[in-house]
């Protein structure tokens, strides 16, 4: 995605704030990519499935900028009774700028009741857990 001189603030690097939205961008992209266009918005009204997050957290190992494209590495790090969670990591120019965690529970969108995921989620989760992380 780009970085562009909107996202920064005095100092020439991205706005503290921004970092989340950059993450949780790339967290769509990974819902659309593997739910054949499917986004939040999507899933939300015509699946009726919600996501909100209980769990944000973001550590930064380097300043993003405008200079290069911000690539967000996107996985599922965990599939709960009624939650998932996802790594996403930032890189510009082969250089990681944070890493964080981001936990989603799952509700029935219409009632805001806290649900399952459904089968077809599930599946699509499980499949995309890494080995080492997954049990």
């Amino acid at each position: 995605m780009r970085v562009t001189w909107g996202d920064c603030d005095p100092a020439r690097i991205a706005y503290t704030a921004r970092i989340p939205w950059f993450a949780l961008d790339a967290i769509n992209g990974w819902w659309e990519h593997h739910l054949g266009g499917d986004g939040w918005f999507q899933m939300e009204l015509d699946r009726n499935m919600g996501t909100p997050f209980v769990h944000m957290s973001l550590d930064f190992t380097a300043p993003v900028t405008p200079r290069h494209r911000l690539i967000c590495h996107v996985w599922p790090t965990r599939l709960g009774d009624t939650s998932v969670e996802f790594r996403v990591d930032g890189v510009q120019d082969g250089v990681t700028c944070f890493s964080g965690r981001f936990v989603n529970v799952f509700t029935i969108a219409d009632k805001f009741r806290k649900s399952p995921p459904p089968e077809e989620i599930r599946r699509i989760v499980e499949a995309r857990i890494p080995a080492a992380q997954s049990g």
